[in-house]
């Protein structure tokens, strides 16, 4: 059975004391999951949010997760065939690229796919989100889910943008306005709208999109 590289070692880029700390840390758990697991895939993040990432974690409190320096990673595992802390895992280390991370695991694949498949959780959307759909605010009083909204706010909700204004203490919206086109990518104004009017367009979903396995070698999903 293929041995792990132990003894190699490999140099971090130059960085502060606490950083190289925080790297060198990454760096070692990364292999030592590697020793202790069968299987790591890798997971593409789409809206990542602290939040649900901690649920994911709790859901597979046996395996481990890493969100991190994509390039420590990839030292870790090794990019060449004479660096590979495994052989044949350089096939993983060359997908560690944007917003993605690593899941080591001895969790059955097809339990991880349907749990991943089926968890989706809605959150509201950043500025440089592409919008999911049209929001348009009526002319008239502002509401949120029923309730109007303080009167106070007008003053933040016209600079966001909104043609707003008080008439006889009630806070309104002197003409239609669109917030956001479907499509459109969202600008921080935007986004601050949204999430006074209670719209939730973002999508936090985490895909498998390749697979190493010690036993059956690097697969892509």
């Amino acid at each position: 059975m293929p041995k792990s590289k132990r003894n190699k070692v490999v140099n971090l880029t130059k960085t502060d004391k606490k950083g190289r700390q925080g790297k060198e840390t990454l760096f070692q758990k990364v292999r030592d999951a590697m020793d202790e697991y069968n299987n790591v895939y890798v997971l593409k993040i789409e809206n990542n949010r602290n939040t649900f990432i901690k649920q994911v974690r709790n859901e597979f409190k046996t395996s481990k997760f890493f969100f991190g320096s994509n390039r420590v990673m990839q030292k870790a595992l090794g990019l060449k065939p004479e660096e590979e802390y495994y052989p044949g895992i350089k096939d993983i280390a060359e997908q560690l690229n944007g917003e993605v991370g690593l899941l080591f695991t001895n969790v059955d694949k097809q339990e991880l796919e349907q749990f991943f498949e089926e968890y989706v959780e809605k959150d509201f959307a950043r500025g440089g989100n592409v919008a999911t759909e049209t929001v348009e605010i009526k002319k008239g009083p502002l509401e949120l889910n029923g309730l109007p909204l303080p009167n106070n706010m007008e003053p933040q909700l016209r600079k966001l943008g909104l043609p707003t204004e008080l008439q006889k203490g009630v806070l309104v919206c002197r003409q239609d306005h669109v917030i956001c086109q479907q499509g459109q990518v969202l600008t921080p104004e935007q986004a601050h709208l949204l999430k006074h009017f209670g719209h939730q367009l973002a999508e936090f979903k985490i895909k498998m999109t390749h697979w190493f396995s010690k036993t059956a070698g690097f697969n892509e999903l």
